[in-house]
């Protein structure tokens, strides 16, 4: 490539809204520096609890990603591929220690920069530790094997790293997200070019900091801040780059896919879209059914691709979990400063989507559901009433589409079969869950709904043992669990004749 100018970036001050002040990075992280994009374009960061500016960061492009596949793949062609992986290890060893010890500071970034509480932060956080040090447990545990064929041949076959991995992360769960990628590609031996989304890229520049100081060689973990038709389409169209992770929506999973396809049949992964069930059977408590319905729909907000937006309540108790539904969102769940632990709901993270939940809102109410909550609150900030929309019918736009916030549709069945075919009744299939003190009703029901994730009992409850990922328009790939590490992998085989 032509000659690249790498000029530092220099970080800002900044204190955060309950007073802790830190120095936030504010370049392009490429071989270990944080430097000026290229084009020396800046984009604005913004609080959506407040609309305030936090900072300006660098915003890359086209040249940008270019030179992070050069240095990537250099490194990718030293020992790191090729070494013992305990010392991969060991960086995602002190990596996860590093953010357990910076922790509170990391939370408050991520609420600062997204909106959600500070406690949903920390979960956040744990998670992704989790996730590092399973990666770094796991860096040497994918093997081959030895295939029999008769005593004329030794067969056998190894794992390889693929090369350099492209990851492209959404604004919901900033952090999550991006340990959610780079670990398993970082502990097979990949390296990595990692895109943060365009509203939240702070805590990924905090964070390749981080990974700076654990250790990690130069090229190993870029991070290129940017807009999708400049970073993330470069990321999708390099014929160097040899996989591809997306998570976002299902509509530009899509054209991702495509075009990583096109440009040179790059391994790729997709977790995508979601309008998940959440069915409730009459045999259950209402009083611990109710509270799993509201985490399912108004944790971060609603803004979770497996939202359990679409609830379906068995008839004999629909009222009355419709009501139960009403009077604990009324009396449990306060939307407000994310920063004040007594809120259950923060901010909508950024405009555009706030605008799209309000608008869908609107639709729903011209569709004749009834509907309990639903207004904008006044004042500063993206913030949005919870929205129970009940009565509901299939044809209706809230009940088939992706709202992507804190609204949830309400229906009721008659029979299990029904019930199941409810559910199903959709072009997603990320994840679903079922209320039931039924053994027999959840591990039926469990296996005929078409869904990568079904929760028994309880919601949005993850382990980073636990695969996760999509089926139909949900997309395909896992995070977390085993199942991660093929994808960061090929498979090599050996015969040898004697």
């Amino acid at each position: 490539m032509a000659q690249y100018k790498t000029t530092a970036a220099k970080p800002v001050q900044v204190t955060l809204p309950n007073g802790l002040k830190y120095e936030q990075p504010t370049g392009l992280f490429i071989n270990n520096e944080f430097i000026q994009a290229q084009g020396g374009e800046t984009r604005e960061v913004e609080n959506p609890s407040t609309n305030e500016k936090i900072v300006d960061i660098a915003a890359g492009n086209e040249q940008d990603v270019e030179y992070a596949v050069e240095v990537a793949e250099k490194a990718f062609n030293s020992e790191w591929s090729t070494q013992d992986p305990k010392l991969r290890a060991k960086h995602l060893y002190k990596l996860a220690d590093l953010i357990e010890e910076n922790e509170d500071l990391i939370a408050a970034i991520e609420t600062a920069d997204n909106g959600k509480t500070l406690a949903l932060s920390h979960n956040d956080i744990k998670l992704a530790i989790n996730c590092l040090r399973d990666g770094a447990a796991y860096a040497d545990k994918v093997d081959g094997r030895v295939i029999n064929s008769g005593d004329t041949h030794i067969n056998f076959t190894f794992h390889e790293p693929v090369g350099v991995c492209g990851q492209i992360i959404p604004w919901n769960f900033p952090l999550m997200m991006m340990i959610w990628k780079i670990s398993p590609a970082l502990a097979m031996g990949n390296t990595v070019i990692l895109k943060p989304a365009s509203a939240t890229p702070l805590n990924a520049l905090f964070v390749a900091n981080l990974a700076k100081k654990a250790g990690f060689p130069p090229g190993t973990l870029n991070v290129i801040p940017g807009s999708g038709s400049k970073v993330g389409s470069a990321i999708t169209n390099h014929k160097k780059i040899r996989k591809v992770a997306f998570t976002g929506s299902t509509s530009v999973g899509r054209s991702t896919a495509v075009e990583a396809s096109k440009a040179n049949l790059k391994k790729v992964t997709m977790e995508l879209g979601g309008k998940s069930a959440h069915l409730v059977f009459d045999d259950v408590d209402i009083e611990k059914a109710v509270p799993n319905l509201v985490a399912g729909i108004l944790a971060n907000a609603g803004q979770v691709c497996s939202a359990g937006s679409r609830v379906y309540v068995q008839e004999g108790i629909y009222d009355k979990v419709v009501d139960a539904f009403k009077k604990y969102v009324e009396e449990n769940v306060k939307v407000g400063d994310p920063f004040d632990e007594s809120n259950y709901q923060g901010a909508i993270t950024n405009e555009q989507q706030y605008k799209t939940i309000l608008e869908y809102i609107k639709v729903g109410q011209e569709e004749g559901a009834k509907i309990h909550g639903g207004k904008k609150l006044d004042g500063k900030g993206y913030f949005i009433e919870p929205t129970i929309f009940y009565d509901v019918k299939g044809d209706m736009r809230i009940v088939k589409e992706e709202i992507f916030g804190p609204v949830v549709v309400v229906g009721k069945f008659k029979t299990l079969q029904e019930a199941v075919e409810l559910a199903n009744d959709s072009e997603y299939g990320l994840a679903a869950a079922i209320e039931t003190t039924n053994l027999s009703t959840a591990l039926t029901v469990s296996r005929k709904l078409q869904s990568g994730t079904v929760w028994v009992n309880t919601y949005n409850d993850f382990d980073s043992r636990v695969p996760f990922g999509g089926v139909k328009q949900s997309g395909y790939g896992r995070e977390m669990g085993k199942e991660v590490y093929e994808a960061y992998t090929n498979v090599k085989a050996i015969r040898i004749k004697l």
